[in-house]
């Protein structure tokens, strides 16, 4: 489907000869439902992130789950070496496992500690280089999580250190190594981190531009809106689009952001007030893959298709069930803004959760267009 063209106009249009990255993130719990790394259409990427290495109580990286990371490993090792294209990153936290983040970046011991251990390990494991996933420096994630108001400078020293340490190795392997994070698309990201600092220490950074809304919330919303809806929604307004602003208004560079993409979206049930659904009260709602959407919803004559004007994304309601994701169509928009914005690329969390892999497909082909391929959005 098209989409109708966005009220404000995009500062720029894609630039000949301007070849973007995708990175995509494998959870590493997805070999126990049989999608494993040999699975992963490499092809398609610029970057793998394993997700996810955690931090042990010796402030050092440790595996996530050996129980399937070591066969994951020589997994990817075979993979690289059909893709020759393809490099790979170890993911470092993410939701679960940031709570020790604050106490390893917290002195110069800590952080060179945890900095010689990444090393260690993606020289050991064969990657390409780390990802630091921290959520989050100062405050946020999880309760339990350790965290300062010092971790907006230490994220920071951290990051520093560990740019020191890969380049030394790379000099010394005669190769080079790749720094990257995952950060928040929430305006008081910016406030909790020095992002014009940490942009020359890092390759490129994942904004992760969904779960703006979502379960926590008071009412049904979009879980990844592009643009922000015109009208008065009946809770807080944030958008992708509005991220990257934020972003780049505390210093960050375009040519270092990768738009977060979503494989997944959020069903609400039990929705009440009627109408389309948007904007209503709910009692329960979770995540829910594209490919669940495809293979219970999308070809149920109960539920209709609903696009926002705005934001440029989908929603299903059937007067009970209301599911906010993201489709082809939605996923070409984003491209589109990737390229008109001159963003290095887009990031997707996480591959599993579209097998057939429709929306990366779909990602590709409108990132590195032909000319007659670029959408109107």
């Amino acid at each position: 489907m098209n989409f109708p063209q966005p009220g404000p106009s995009p500062k720029s249009t894609a630039f000949a000869g301007h070849t973007v990255k995708i990175a995509a993130y494998y959870a590493s719990w997805s070999a126990y439902c049989g999608y494993t790394p040999l699975n992963i259409p490499a092809g398609r990427l610029s970057y793998l992130n394993y997700a996810f290495a955690k931090i042990g109580e010796d402030l050092k990286i440790l595996l996530g789950d050996p129980s399937v990371d070591l066969a994951n490993f020589q997994q990817l090792k075979r993979l690289k070496e059909s893709s020759p294209q393809l490099q790979t990153l170890i993911s470092v936290g993410g939701w679960n496992d940031s709570g020790k983040f604050s106490d390893a970046a917290l002195t110069e011991t800590s952080r060179t500690a945890f900095a010689d251990s990444v090393i260690a390990f993606v020289t050991q494991y064969g990657f390409n280089g780390v990802d630091i996933d921290w959520e989050y420096p100062v405050s946020g994630g999880l309760a339990g999580n350790g965290n300062r108001s010092a971790d907006k400078v230490n994220f920071t020293l951290l990051l520093q250190k560990l740019r020191e340490k890969l380049d030394a190795q790379g000099k010394a392997d005669g190769a080079t190594y790749l720094l990257t994070i995952a950060g928040g698309a929430g305006a008081s990201y910016t406030e909790k981190t020095q992002l014009d600092q940490i942009a020359k220490y890092v390759d490129y950074a994942t904004v992760m531009t969904y779960d703006i809304h979502g379960p926590w919330a008071q009412y049904t919303d979009l879980n990844a809106p592009l643009y922000p809806p015109s009208q008065t929604p009946r809770q807080y307004a944030w958008s992708a689009s509005q991220a990257v602003t934020a972003w780049e208004a505390a210093g960050f560079p375009a040519a270092k952001i990768m738009l977060g993409i979503p494989f997944y979206g959020h069903r609400y049930t039990c929705v009440s007030g009627g109408g389309s659904g948007l904007y209503q009260h709910f009692q329960k709602a979770a995540s829910i893959s594209y490919d669940t959407v495809c293979a219970n919803y999308l070809c149920n004559c109960c539920f209709s298709e609903y696009v926002h004007s705005n934001a440029l994304v989908p929603w299903l309601f059937d007067g009970s069930t209301f599911i906010s994701y993201d489709d082809e169509a939605s996923i070409a928009c984003k491209a589109q803004y990737i390229l008109q914005n001159h963003l290095a690329g887009a990031s997707v969390w996480e591959l599993s959760q579209n097998r057939g892999g429709q929306l990366l497909y779909a990602l590709a082909g409108n990132l590195n267009p032909s000319p007659a391929m670029l959408r109107n959005c």
